[in-house]
């Protein structure tokens, strides 16, 4: 979830406007600060509900001038001040108990007094924590972003540098975290893969991606009872979820002997697949075999080594049939 929607209004004193660029995050006003002969630059901020009211509750404030943390306070009565003896971009970044995250965001070149507002939306029972992922500061919203998108580069290394990084400037940031967990699963460290979307899911605990991702690093450490919980529950949060997520819970039935939901699942998995995944074709023969379909494994068999018979899945598929004709499960056709 992203963060709430914050209003802005922009107004200008009488004195000459000076260079100002504000984001769509918060309210403010920009006003001179009489005599100031220097780079002082004093930031009052109010923090509102979404009905415009003054938030009552202690909220901490952290600012930071181009990236870097500047200062931080808490709130009296909905408001703080800070005095910068500096001119920048600003970030302030506002956390309340009982509110979802928000954050301003402005730049001054001159020194001014500037007020801004900033609306917190309440937090609704059961996505608590959900908004927190996109509240970072700069520098280490940066180093996310260059992390993102070397993972979707599989540039796994350069991946690992860039959320090392993220996570030194915001160590318990769930999107960071979750992030950690993909890159651990696709070098297939599965233990640090878990103990990362473990701890994103107790923070989100509705979160689909994070909860279908700690079941697969489960199921590929044969922790099969343990994957069922967090993968049927991402299931049930996103049905339309793809073939990966499908297989690893039909994997995890299989090996609890849940051989009915273990195919229902794995042929769930096979329609999303297209068909194209031999590991899928496998379980959903496993399955049929499982609760007694012969035939039909056979048939799901005898296609997959037509379709893949040079690959290793062929291969096993081959035996699966010899071993089914031996035991008198099916007639004997010749090898494929």
């Amino acid at each position: 979830m992203h963060p709430p929607s914050l209003r802005l209004l922009l107004g200008i004193g009488a004195v000459a406007a000076p260079i100002l660029f504000a984001c769509p995050l918060a309210r403010c006003q920009v006003n001179s600060i009489p005599g100031n002969r220097g780079r002082q630059v004093q930031i009052d901020v109010t923090i509102r509900d979404s009905s415009g009211e003054i938030v009552s509750e202690q909220a901490h404030v952290e600012l930071f001038l181009n990236g870097t943390p500047c200062d931080q306070r808490s709130t009296s009565n909905g408001r703080v001040t800070f005095s910068i003896s500096d001119l920048g971009r600003f970030t302030a970044v506002v956390t309340a108990p009982g509110y979802q995250p928000g954050q301003g965001e402005l730049s001054v070149s001159e020194p001014v007094k500037v007020e801004m507002e900033v609306d917190l939306e309440r937090e609704h029972a059961g996505i608590a924590a959900v908004g927190a992922e996109a509240i970072l500061a700069p520098k280490a919203r940066e180093a996310l972003d260059k992390g993102m998108q070397a993972l979707r580069e599989e540039k796994l290394e350069a991946a690992e540098k860039a959320l090392d990084q993220a996570a030194k400037l915001a160590p318990n940031n769930p999107q960071v975290l979750y992030e950690q967990g993909v890159l651990a699963l696709k070098k297939l460290d599965w233990a640090k893969a878990q103990s990362a979307l473990e701890r994103v899911t107790q923070m989100q605990p509705n979160s689909a991606g994070a909860l279908a991702a700690l079941g697969m690093a489960l199921c590929n450490q044969k922790k099969y009872a343990a994957a069922i919980p967090p993968l049927e529950k991402s299931l049930a949060l996103e049905p339309a979820a793809g073939w990966q997520t499908h297989w690893s819970l039909a994997e995890s039935y299989y090996h609890n002997q849940r051989f009915a939901e273990a195919l229902k699942v794995s042929e769930q998995a096979e329609a999303k697949s297209n068909g194209e995944v031999p590991a899928v074709d496998l379980l959903v023969a496993r399955s049929l075999t499982a609760v007694g379909r012969y035939e039909d494994s056979a048939k799901v068999l005898r296609e997959l080594v037509k379709n893949h018979g040079d690959g290793p899945e062929g291969a096993t598929a081959r035996r699966f049939l010899e071993r089914l004709a031996a035991d008198g499960k099916i007639q004997q056709q010749p090898n494929p």
